[in-house]
C-alpha cells in the first residue's frame, strides 16, 4: 500500500530481457534507506519488488504482464520515474490510497504551465473514465492527485509548484504514456452495486437500500 506522496525522484539506468519479462535497474538514493531485498516500491505507481541492491540503485523484474498493462515495457535507460516505499503501519497518511496496482495507461494531452503551476489534460479509456469523478482521487505514474474536472476525452489535472519539482510530471509532453491507478472505493462500489442488481427480488435489503442510493442522487 502506497500513499501517492513521491518521496524522490530516480533515473532507470539499465533496461535487459529476463526471462519472460524484463529486468530494470534504478539510480537512487532516498528510498535505499532501510530497503532490503523483498520490498516493494512504486515505480510510476506499479508496484515491483526489489531483487538486487547496491550502495546507489535498486533492480526489479517486471514480468511480461506488467510490461503490458503497463507505461514499464516502455521504459529505457535514462528515463526518470517517480519512486515511493511501501507504507508502514507508522507512516503518516497524506495522499490516498494507492495499491500500487496500475488499472491501465492513458496519454498526456494538453499541458499548460502559467505563474501558479501546470495544467494537464488525461486521456483515459471509458473503462477508466468511469470511475474518475470532479474532486475525486487518482493516481497517475504513482502521484495522488485530486481530479480537476472530467472531460470527453478523460480528465484534467493541476500542479503546485512543489509537486512539479517532487515529480516527473514536470517532463510531461503531449503525447507521454502515464499510469493510471483509480479510486479503489470506486471499484468496490460498482461491485457491491452490480452484485445487487443481480440478486433480483430475492434481496429485499438490499434492493431497499440501492433504491435509497438511487433516491439521494448517488447511483
Amino acid at each position: 500500500m502506497f500513499t501517492g506522496l513521491i518521496e524522490e525522484i530516480g533515473e532507470i539506468t539499465g533496461v535487459s530481457n529476463a526471462g519472460s519479462g524484463m529486468l530494470l535497474t534504478i539510480r537512487a538514493e532516498s528510498v535505499l534507506e532501510g530497503t532490503k531485498i523483498g520490498d516493494s516500491i512504486s515505480i510510476n505507481g506499479a508496484c515491483q519488488t526489489v531483487t538486487s541492491l547496491t550502495d546507489r540503485s535498486f533492480s526489479v523484474f517486471a514480468s511480461r504482464v506488467t510490461a503490458s498493462v503497463t507505461a514499464l515495457g516502455s521504459y529505457r535507460a535514462g528515463k526518470r520515474v517517480n519512486l515511493e516505499r511501501a507504507m508502514t503501519p507508522a507512516s503518516r497518511f497524506g495522499g490516498h490510497f494507492v495499491q500500487g496496482h496500475v488499472d491501465g495507461t492513458g496519454s498526456v494531452g494538453m499541458v499548460k504551465r502559467d505563474s501558479a503551476g501546470m495544467s494537464a489534460g488525461i486521456s483515459a479509456v471509458d473503462d477508466l473514465k468511469k470511475y474518475i469523478v470532479e474532486k475525486g482521487s487518482v493516481a497517475v505514474d504513482g502521484i495522488s492527485l485530486t481530479v480537476v474536472s472530467v472531460t470527453p476525452a478523460g480528465f484534467t489535472l493541476y500542479f503546485i509548484p512543489a509537486s512539479l519539482s517532487n515529480t516527473t510530471a514536470s517532463d510531461w509532453k503531449t503525447g507521454d504514456v502515464v499510469n493510471i491507478e483509480v479510486d479503489i472505493i470506486a471499484k468496490y462500489v460498482e461491485r457491491m452495486m452490480n452484485v445487487m442488481k443481480g440478486r433480483g427480488n430475492g434481496a429485499g435489503g438490499n434492493e431497499k437500500f440501492l433504491k435509497k442510493l438511487i433516491d439521494e442522487g448517488f447511483y
